[in-house]
């Protein structure tokens, strides 16, 4: 790989020759600006507005516009001569934990390579120093006419560098983050953590650009003459506010187990619903008096039923005792009726006797 730029590394008093190599290119698919009418080139010439013609490049120098907007030439050799001692080296200052670095500041990448034998000794030391320590070297160096940030780290047996902007190049977030107060519930936090589980991770190689392959898909057929029939529009993502977050929820986590093959029904008990929450697909649970007072209309014959069985028996016991106090009143006065026969006998026999 071509280098963009030669120096040192500074540490302490080590120095390391490297090279610094882009850890990074572009698969961008760029267009050219053509004359509409007749296919023509479109092409920007530099031009000197005070002589109207075209400049070559080696007569073109750099300038500062000052506020009045007059404009102040700048040298390289202006430049050459600044106190900056990262122009050509770049100097550690310290070392890090990696998670101190916020990920906003991170910018171009690039690969910095030992530059010659006797730089192999000291840049080995360098990288398994950051390995062994986990952290990362903050350092400042000179690029493309400014000072810049950047941050040392291994990557496999390369030591790679992070350019960083500066902390104040980072804007505030008070006016982005929502203006509305919202509460999100547990519930919801649960579906949320639900979805990403099933999600899962991705291997990132196997991302790729779906664009930039119908691009070139495009141009491919457009070069051999063929015709080219334009996709299906992606469906527009509907605007306005969520109606229903829950719904959305849980209909993202079955589609997601449904694109990794799995069964979506399989896994909904790991799903925590809302308590008063009534799925669609199935029976809404009865709460409340509607199971209270059908469980009154089934128990409720069951007291008549009690009811009858004792009045009869209370009829039976009353019919029972009725029919034996007849029968003894009958016994009593049969036994009433033989004693008074009896005793007219007697009476009837002593009369005989006495005449």
């Amino acid at each position: 790989m071509r280098s963009i730029w030669n120096g040192a590394i500074s540490f302490g008093l080590v120095s390391i020759p490297i090279k610094l190599v882009n850890a990074t290119e572009s698969h961008s698919i760029s267009f050219r600006q053509i004359h509409t009418e007749d296919g023509g080139r479109i092409r920007y010439r530099k031009v000197c507005e005070l002589e109207d013609r075209e400049v070559p490049t080696s007569e073109i120098g750099k300038g500062y516009e000052d506020a009045d907007g007059s404009v102040i030439p700048i040298t390289e050799d202006d430049l050459a001569s600044l106190p900056i001692p990262t122009a050509k080296t770049i100097e550690i200052v310290s070392f890090v934990p990696a998670d101190r670095i916020d990920p906003l500041q991170m910018d171009t990448a690039y690969y910095l390579s030992a530059n010659g034998v006797p730089a192999a000794k000291p840049y080995t030391l360098l990288r398994e120093a950051l390995k062994r320590s986990d952290r990362v070297a903050i350092a400042k160096f000179a690029l493309r006419g400014r000072e810049r940030l950047g941050m040392l780290r291994v990557v496999d047996d390369v030591i790679a560098m992070h350019g960083l902007l500066w902390p104040d190049e980072i804007r505030a977030t008070d006016s982005v983050a929502p203006d509305a107060s919202v509460t999100v519930r547990d519930a919801e936090l649960d579906l949320a953590d639900a979805l990403m589980d099933t999600l899962g991770e991705v291997d990132l190689d196997s991302l790729h650009d779906d664009y930039r392959a119908a691009v070139e898909e495009m141009i491919a057929a457009k070069v051999e003459g063929g015709t080219t029939t334009a996709p299906e529009p992606a469906a527009e993502p509907g605007g306005g506010k969520v109606i229903d977050l829950m719904a959305a929820l849980e209909s993202s986590v079955r589609a997601a187990r449904t694109a990794r093959g799995e069964p979506a029904g399989d896994k909904e008990a790991e799903v925590t619903h809302l308590p008063t929450r009534r799925s669609s697909r199935t029976a809404p649970k009865q709460v409340g008096g509607k199971k209270s007072t059908s469980a009154k209309k089934s128990t409720a014959p069951a007291p008549k039923k009690s009811t009858s069985k004792k009045s009869t028996a209370k009829k039976t016991t009353t019919a029972t005792k009725s029919t034996a106090a007849k029968k003894t009143t009958a016994g009593t006065k049969k036994t009433t009726t033989a004693t008074k026969k009896t005793t007219a006998g007697k009476k009837t026999a002593s009369k005989r006797r006495a005449s």
